[in-house]
């Protein structure tokens, strides 16, 4: 049984800790469990200090330290300390930008939806999940080649708004007409670029499944046949490939993508390393 992912909630209005509780508390994938509230920055700050947590659901606007001036510099006000994961919970989208400068995990608004919040804790126990196993592997080329460098980004633009999306929290690219639809758990984003150039550049941690989709490894749950009419939309609309077709499961988003005929054999041999 995997170790729940262990929370701290920080938010000065008790109803808004008391629902942030319910909601991790209805989530049964990922595990989590709310270790302890605090109202203000301040006392968060020294919970932290006596305590570890993976996670910290973080308000932005309180008495005092706001969340953003909390999140910043963290890891210097707790030397020693395995710094958490920022997840803002927050009434106002105008922050943001600046909470992503802060390389925060992810930025929900309020009210928060349960879905919302369980893909951002997905996001958060794969964050985690990477980061022991870089520091339990033996350090091979293999290794390096497999686990994403921690300052590997995919840089983008949406709504205005410059993004750098982690690699390590990338699902899936997919080609869809002049675009690429880059997918997280817990979002779509549209940017420009190529698969081609994408493959090249991040080598053996994507897996191309088919002409217009690109998978990360470890995000491939499942590979199996369906019909050929299941994916036909995935594949282009285009005529089916042969009598039966074959799909990838994506994990955290339960997405099926196609994988063409001459990419069979690939996935099934790396589902196996995946296994083994």
């Amino acid at each position: 049984m995997t170790t729940p992912l262990r929370i701290l909630i920080v938010d000065d209005e008790p109803l808004a800790r008391l629902r942030l509780r319910g909601l991790v508390d209805a989530i049964t994938e990922p595990r989590c469990e709310v270790l302890a509230e605090a109202a203000t920055a301040s006392q968060a700050a020294s919970w932290l200090r006596e305590h570890g947590c993976d996670v910290v659901l973080l308000d932005v606007q309180m008495p005092g330290a706001d969340g953003l001036q909390f999140a910043d510099g963290l890891a210097q006000r707790l030397p020693g300390v395995p710094v958490p994961l920022i997840i803002f919970v927050t009434a106002h989208a105008v922050h943001a930008l600046r909470a992503f400068e802060l390389e925060a995990l992810d930025y929900l608004t309020k009210p928060v939806r349960r879905e919302r919040l369980q893909a951002a804790l997905a996001r958060a126990a794969q964050r985690l999940a990477e980061r022991a196993a870089a520091q339990a592997g033996p350090g091979g080329e293999g290794d390096r080649a497999a686990t994403p460098e921690p300052n590997d980004f995919i840089t983008l633009t949406d709504r205005g708004r410059l993004l750098r999306i982690p690699v390590s929290d990338v699902l899936y690219f997919k080609a869809e007409l002049k675009y690429l639809t880059l997918r997280t758990a817990s979002e779509s984003l549209v940017m420009d670029g190529a698969l081609s150039e994408l493959e090249q550049r991040l080598g053996d941690r994507f897996l191309r499944v088919h002409r217009n989709a690109l998978v990360a490894r470890w995000a491939v749950r499942e590979l199996e046949r369906h019909a050929p009419t299941d994916f036909g939309e995935l594949d282009g609309g285009g005529a089916p490939e042969a009598a039966d077709s074959w799909a990838v499961r994506i994990v955290h988003v339960d997405e099926w993508l196609s994988v063409s005929r001459r990419q069979v054999a690939a996935v099934r041999e790396a589902l196996a390393g995946l296994k083994g």
